[in-house]
């Protein structure tokens, strides 16, 4: 709007005493530039004939586009026919020929190769009586037009109608008209007589003649009349004294041109300057054609002499303003060399004369312009008007460049669009900006959403404000009854936050937190000289600090104030609207994340607690195994998994490994573990093989209801034969690494999970080599949703053989074994937040119990045999080395009375069996299957009290059935043994 303004301000600058041709063209000049048109027509109706435009300017349009339009009807439908005739903005979006009028078809003189869409808007240009004119305007295609283009070439319209209406000759003069009328033939210089130039024409001129033979000239009437102060009697002084007042410069020309025509016998014209009689100049066009005799020799030349001093002076009007106009101009030809340049040009390139005749992407001030040579040549090869926005070599300036393609060369016109670019740039940037703020916002809402924890609160707030802010400090208080604590912070030194941890209350109005929790709004602090000014107490947080700018945002949810965030900065800093803003709105998300974290908070502990209790507390350290064992729940909080592994003590220093998972998250799920975990331990007190513990947990799990699923693994590994009895349901299977560094998977075929599975179970052994290393794991452990279950279990033996190869020689007290579970969770499970499912691992290596520790015997059926049970006890202790006279005594007691026990009550063969492990074990076994109880006796009878006396005399006994009947064992502790095996 503003250069539209200036434009308006030249053309009222135009001197009044201008000519017409002046006034119309300097007008359509402006216009066609300042609407980035092709080119632009002004047509105004005829004097004497009415129903008629005439074309009275163009610009910027070669000849053969003007050509149709030279005289148009009114009433046509052309775009300036109808703005004049119904007093409208028309527009037509594809250019097409006008109507026809009488003995004159436009369409015939259509120019060929015109490309389709070029758009031709019009509007009226006022008059009196009704009567009206049209400026038109050709638009490249696709170029859109608007009510601002509207407005301003009726402006335009107006101001060119007013200058007419003030010179008196609103409409064309019957000379230009005369001329209009005759046609296009005339205007392209067709050879006529003489006379139909001259009518054609239509302007004062002399009709000479010039006798070739004897040089003598003669006019048919004063010459002075028609071209003002010149000498009267030139032209009876002959062709000589014609050819003395001609400029010399232009001399040549004339002389060429005459001669060009004689020799050619035909019409021909030319224009050159001649002297007046006070010595100046005026110009004239000759317009002539030869008369030659019979035989073809020229002899006479008859023509015309027109003072042209007006075409003339508008072409210099023409140049004046293109000189000084506001935008650029520049002239090239065929070359891409500058022929002209305006004042407004030469700012840019350099001088005129620096600059005349250089290629124009060559000129050493837009040599950096990117791509300028591309550009100007594609245009060129498309041959229409085109323009393009560049940066200019200094940096700050922006510049549109127009480029329009003329037969003899190009013409560029250069706009400045500095400010335009600056306002777009700052538009866009702002539209950049409200752009990364709502994304920033979107995201730091996602992140808060979806943090459980105040750490994952403090990570999204540090990650999604500190950096935008360029903000180095971040602490997150809460509320604890009155006190408010340090939840977390960044770029803080833990000496800070101690200092600071507790320091305020709630309540208290001499600092900054307590403030802004008291009225629920941030508060910005941008100096340490403002916070001194308003809490000068807090002067040693400050210098402890090391910071100078702050932000406090408190933290409240439904009323009530539950902490604050503060935002620091190294240096003092405001913060402008859109970044309070920003904080105003996160401060609300903050709390309200803040409550969720510690509400999670809360139920994990909860959790955590009860899933620590279902699970074993410590695993026992026996001399057969050293275990370690791990646990990780698939997700945090109250979530917690159905994993669980046990690891039980049996007679015979036999050990019972247990792994299982209880399908599901959730308290029922972890509440079913806990409760299996129990029956398992219970079963395994009635010394149950592993298929008929399975069996028995099979009931109890489908008792739960159809919906509960559990897979386990029930093994009993013997240190005395080294074998390992287990059972499966639905667990993969256990891998052995053997001390050679072999690893391998027993073989199994797991029955279906306990709750669908059919007893009966399956029950395998395998015998372990010494110092085995047994892996039990969950099916968590080695399967993800990136990895199946054999690649897990490949992983799984590439660890367990790493570290048999890299284990040191001789014995271990089980710290490696805890290492290498610690090392295969993290190898094998994703980070936490991603683990999908439950895992669970026990590690055992396995220890058997050597010769020199059992000792075995068989005996009669037979009352005797209890004597040779305590011989065998007695002798046995003495080669042990375990001489206690209370524990020989004890044992040949308790020996005495199970082998007597069985004597009485069972059936041989008997055999009697001590082994020295974590306890001192007797077993007396015989065929019979009767499980023996104590009994309550009374005071006369005689027997029943043998088990009362065992069950005194031992720290623990029982009955275990094996394959060929039972055994009756005892337990009793070891001197300097720990009594809670």
């Amino acid at each position: 709007m503003e250069r539209q303004r200036m434009r308006m301000r030249l053309l009222g600058a135009v001197d009044e005493d201008r000519r017409d041709v002046e006034v119309v063209l300097t007008a359509l000049q402006q216009a066609v530039a300042e609407v980035h048109g092709l080119g632009g027509m002004v047509h105004l109706p005829g004097g004497g004939m009415s129903g008629v435009l005439y074309l009275v300017a163009d610009s910027g349009l070669p000849e053969s586009m003007t050509r149709p339009w030279l005289i148009i009807p009114a009433r046509g439908k052309a775009p300036p026919s109808r703005a004049a005739r119904s007093d409208i903005v028309a527009w037509q979006p594809d250019l097409a020929p006008p109507d026809p009028m009488p003995g004159r078809d436009p369409a015939a003189l259509w120019p060929s190769g015109l490309p389709a869409g070029i758009g031709h808007l019009a509007v009226p240009i006022p008059g009196g009586g009704g009567r009206r004119g049209a400026l038109s305007v050709l638009f490249a295609p696709g170029v859109e037009r608007g009510a601002t283009e509207h407005a301003f070439l009726n402006e335009v319209a107006a101001w060119m109608s007013e200058r007419l209406r003030s010179s008196g000759t609103l409409y064309p003069s019957p000379t230009l008209l005369q001329a209009l009328e005759n046609g296009p033939a005339q205007r392209e210089g067709s050879p006529q007589d003489v006379e139909d130039a001259d009518d054609a024409e239509g302007a004062p001129s002399v009709t000479y003649t010039w006798d070739l033979r004897t040089g003598e000239l003669a006019s048919d009437g004063p010459v002075e009349e028609v071209l003002g102060d010149i000498d009267p009697l030139v032209l009876s002084d002959g062709i000589e004294a014609w050819a003395a007042l001609i400029h010399p410069k232009d001399l040549p020309g004339a002389v060429a041109g005459f001669d060009a025509g004689i020799q050619q016998r035909g019409g021909f014209q030319s224009e050159y300057r001649i002297r007046r009689q006070d010595g100046t100049y005026l110009w004239i066009e000759a317009c002539a054609r030869t008369i030659a005799d019979e035989e073809g020799t020229p002899v006479k030349v008859i023509g015309t002499l027109r003072n042209s001093d007006e075409t003339h002076d508008a072409a210099e009007s023409v140049g004046r303003a293109l000189r000084h106009m506001s935008d650029g101009f520049v002239a090239l030809d065929t070359d891409w060399r500058i022929g002209f340049l305006n004042q407004a040009a030469e700012r840019l390139f350099g001088a005129a004369g620096d600059v005349a005749g250089a290629v124009l992407w060559q000129v050493p001030a837009i040599r950096a312009v990117p791509g300028l040579e591309q550009r100007c040549r594609a245009i060129a090869a498309e041959g229409r008007p085109a323009g393009f926005d560049v940066p200019w070599p200094d940096g700050r300036s922006w510049y549109h460049l127009r480029l329009v393609p003329l037969p003899e060369g190009l013409t560029l016109y250069i706009t400045d669009t500095t400010e335009r670019h600056l306002r777009e740039v700052e538009r866009a940037a702002a539209e950049r900006a409200a752009g990364e703020r709502a994304a920033l916002v979107q995201r730091i809402t996602r992140e808060l959403a979806e943090a459980v924890t105040a750490q994952d609160v403090m990570a999204a707030l540090a990650d999604g404000v500190m950096t935008p802010l360029g903000a180095t400090g971040l602490i997150m208080l809460g509320v604890v009854g009155e006190r408010l604590t340090v939840i977390g912070s960044r770029g803080y030194s833990q000496r800070f936050t101690r200092l600071l941890d507790g320091q305020w209350t709630v309540r208290d109005t001499t600092n900054p937190v307590g403030d802004a929790l008291r009225t629920r709004a941030p508060l910005y602090i941008a100096s340490p000289e403002e916070f001194l000014e308003r809490y000068p107490e807090a002067g040693a947080l400050i210098r402890e600090g090391c910071q100078e700018a702050w932000v406090f945002l408190p933290l409240a949810v439904s009323g009530r104030g539950i902490g604050a965030a503060v935002i620091c900065f190294d240096r003092p800093r405001g913060l402008d609207d859109n970044e309070r803003t920003l904080l105003t709105a996160l401060s609300g998300l903050i709390g309200q994340a803040l409550e969720r974290a510690g509400l999670y908070d809360e139920a994990t502990t909860r959790a955590r607690t009860l899933q620590r209790s279902l699970l074993p507390q410590a695993l026992p350290e026996l001399p057969e195994v050293t275990v370690a064992a791990r646990y990780q729940p698939a997700k945090q909080g109250a979530d917690v998994g159905g994993d669980w592994y046990d690891v039980i003590p049996l007679s015979a220093a036999r050990v019972a490994l247990v792994i299982g998972d209880v399908m599901g998250h959730g308290m029922a799920e972890a509440a079913t573990m806990g409760g299996l975990r129990t029956a398992v331990r219970t079963l395994s007190e009635l010394e149950l093989p592993p298929d008929e513990i399975l069996v028995h947990l099979n009931d109890i799990v489908g008792e739960l209801g159809t919906d509960t699923f559990v897979t386990c693994l029930y093994g009993i590994y013997d240190p005395v034969t080294r074998q390992l009895s287990y059972a499966s349901a639905g667990q993969p299977p256990p891998a052995v690494a053997q001390p050679d560094g072999t690893v391998t998977f027993l073989p199994m075929t797991p029955d279906p999970p306990l709750g669908v599975a059919t007893p009966p179970f399956e029950t395998l052994e395998a015998l372990l080599p010494a110092d085995s290393l047994l892996a039990l794991y969950s099916d968590g452990l080695v399967e993800s949703k990136d990895r199946d279950v054999t690649t897990g279990m490949n992983r799984l033996a590439e660890f367990l053989f790493e570290s048999v190869k890299a284990r040191p020689a001789g014995p271990a007290d089980g710290s490696d074994l805890d290492a290498l579970c610690s090392a295969i969770t993290s190898a094998l499970l994703p980070d936490h937040g991603a683990l999908t499912d439950d895992a669970a691992l026990l590690l055992a290596r396995t220890h058997p119990l050597a010769a020199e520790n059992v000792a075995e015997w068989p005996l009669p059926e037979d009352p005797v045999a209890a004597g040779q049970a305590r011989e065998l006890a007695r002798g046995q202790l003495a080669e042990w080395d375990l001489t206690d006279e209370d524990l020989v005594m004890t044992t040949e007691l308790l020996v005495s009375e199970l082998v007597g026990n069985v004597v009485r009550h069972a059936y041989g063969p008997i055999r009697l069996r001590m082994l020295r492990s974590r306890a001192l074990i007797c077993e007396v076994s015989d065929a019979s299957l009767t499980t023996p109880h104590i009994r309550h006796t009374s005071a006369t009878d005689e027997d029943g009290r043998g088990l009362q006396l065992i069950s005194a005399l031992c720290r623990r006994w029982g009955t275990r059935h094996t394959r060929t009947g039972k055994s009756i064992w005892t337990e009793q502790p070891l001197p300097g043994a720990s009594s809670d095996l």
